[in-house]
């Protein structure tokens, strides 16, 4: 952890609101004097949970549309912390949302920051295991391919095209380090 002391807020407001988004503009100044204007977009302070499930010796992904990319991505069930949830509740709940499925276990592999210079949220990574089905209803505009992808097979997830989202890329190793492989 650094030492090094945090700059002065100096000023900070609110430039742009979306339904989605919102954009500070925070004026800093730095211990060494110097001053800066950055802008950042301000996340949710719910957090976020990303689960890599694990069906036996298979990995289950979830394939789904992506406005950003326009393209049907393929990648881990992901989705916000409700209020009140915890983590553990809220990667339960998405894994059963998105791909039909409860975990008995669920191991914490990290949480991830995503473009901490712009970028306030925060995820949380989650092993799941010892899953049995269990199906609830979520707000995905339509159902989501589920796709097995054998854990022995992970390199060639790797170049899958439409494997390309640096948290399931992420998840995936903290996966397979957990796992000792």
């Amino acid at each position: 952890m650094s030492t090094r002391q945090k700059p002065d807020i100096l000023d900070r407001q609110v430039v742009a609101h979306s339904r989605l988004f919102k954009i500070e503009q925070v004026h800093l100044k730095f211990s060494n004097q110097v001053e800066r204007v950055y802008e950042r977009m301000a996340g949710s302070s719910r957090g976020a949970v990303m689960v890599v499930p694990m069906l036996g010796e298979q990995l289950l992904l979830a394939r789904e549309y992506a406005a950003g990319t326009d393209n049907y991505e393929l990648g881990f069930p992901k989705g916000l912390i409700d209020p009140g949830e915890d983590g553990i509740t809220a990667a339960n709940r998405e894994l059963q949302e998105e791909i039909g499925y409860k975990a008995a276990h669920l191991t914490l592999l990290k949480e991830l920051s995503l473009a901490p210079g712009y970028f306030s949220s925060k995820m949380q990574i989650f092993l799941a295991q010892d899953l049995t089905p269990s199906q609830l209803e979520g707000d995905e505009p339509e159902p989501i391919e589920v796709e097995p992808w054998a854990l022995a097979d992970w390199e060639k997830l790797l170049e899958d095209p439409d494997f390309t989202e640096s948290r399931s890329v992420s998840a995936l190793f903290l996966a397979l380090k957990y796992l000792k492989l």
